[in-house]
């Protein structure tokens, strides 16, 4: 049979060449060289008898037949892993490769190395990671589970190949030095006479900036534009040691800095969700499901926790 004749690594290639749309790109996002993703890809081509990319000498692009096998593959490699899944020993073993932004790391990592101490078959390698390439890397296989965060309440929405756990519910907070006037819990929060302060944010165009100056907006906005950093935890560090002031999502402060002090801001302010992603046909292998048990347990003692659902 032709599925027998398939090298499941290059089905693989191919599928996320098929993603990505160049060579270079999928090379790129696995670790190869362009040269030897083609020489795959070519191989993959013999194996199957069929013309499954035209090539030009800059560009390559599926053909009709690729294409097909493309959808083919995802279908071929879930159903190897939920194989895979079914026949894994009871207990939790083998390598678990989970993507987090840095915040969620700092967060999470206590519980997940907890969960590998209590099962000794049992690794990790936790990659820190910012960006929205994360869920590919998951549907590519690269990633077994991902820490993600979710502005807009769609994250899940044609992901019919992943699943999602919900974690919490991560509002934004005001942040100020301790012993600002504003650290007091008994002064109401006005953000309006805090207008003239040296505001710290996120870049703009990131999520959590499009949120803050939302925030800011409705208050009536700042004296002068926020001072932009990269990295919420850089942010936070800037805080506390006096050099401004800032809105940033309470699970930055999972870490715990006595440097600085928290306080609710007024009104509805906008909060992201964070989930756990992961393969759905993954979620059944026992160390896969260890860990994204150990993150929902995890979310319950963070600010807003609410109970694990599992939501795509």
């Amino acid at each position: 049979m032709l599925v027998a004749m398939l090298e499941l690594h290059r089905l693989r290639l191919l599928l996320e060449f098929a993603e990505r749309g160049t060579i270079a790109a999928a090379a790129g996002a696995l670790g190869y060289t362009p040269s030897a993703v083609s020489q795959q890809l070519a191989a993959l081509e013999r194996e199957t008898g069929a013309t499954l990319l035209n090539r030009t000498a800059r560009t390559a692009e599926l053909t009709e037949a690729g294409k097909r096998l493309a959808a083919r593959a995802a279908e071929i490699l879930a159903m190897v892993e939920a194989a895979e899944a079914d026949l894994a020993a009871p207990e939790p073993a083998g390598r678990v490769a989970i993507s987090a932004f840095p915040t969620a790391a700092v967060a999470f990592a206590p519980a997940l190395t907890r969960t590998v101490r209590a099962h000794p078959g049992l690794s990790l390698l936790l990659r820190q990671t910012a960006g929205g390439e994360v869920l590919r890397l998951v549907k590519a296989g690269q990633v077994d589970v991902a820490i993600v965060d979710d502005w807009t309440g769609k994250l899940a929405a044609g992901q019919a190949a992943l699943r999602f756990y919900h974690l919490v519910t991560d509002p934004l907070v005001l942040v100020v030095p301790r012993g600002h006037w504003a650290s007091d819990p008994r002064a109401p929060v006005s953000l309006h006479k805090l207008r003239e302060e040296p505001w710290l944010a996120p870049p703009a165009g990131e999520a959590s900036r499009r949120a803050v100056d939302q925030v800011l907006a409705v208050a009536g906005g700042v004296a002068e534009a926020p001072s932009e950093f990269e990295g919420l935890a850089t942010i936070l560090s800037l805080v506390a040691r006096g050099i401004g002031v800032a809105i940033l999502p309470r699970l930055t402060l999972a870490g715990g800095d006595a440097r600085v002090a928290v306080r609710e801001l007024p009104g509805t302010r906008p909060a992201r969700d964070l989930y756990a992603a992961a393969r759905a046909s993954s979620v059944r292998r026992p160390a896969v499901a260890v860990i994204v048990r150990a993150l929902t347990s995890a979310a319950r003692s963070l600010p807003g926790a609410r109970t694990e659902t599992e939501v795509g």
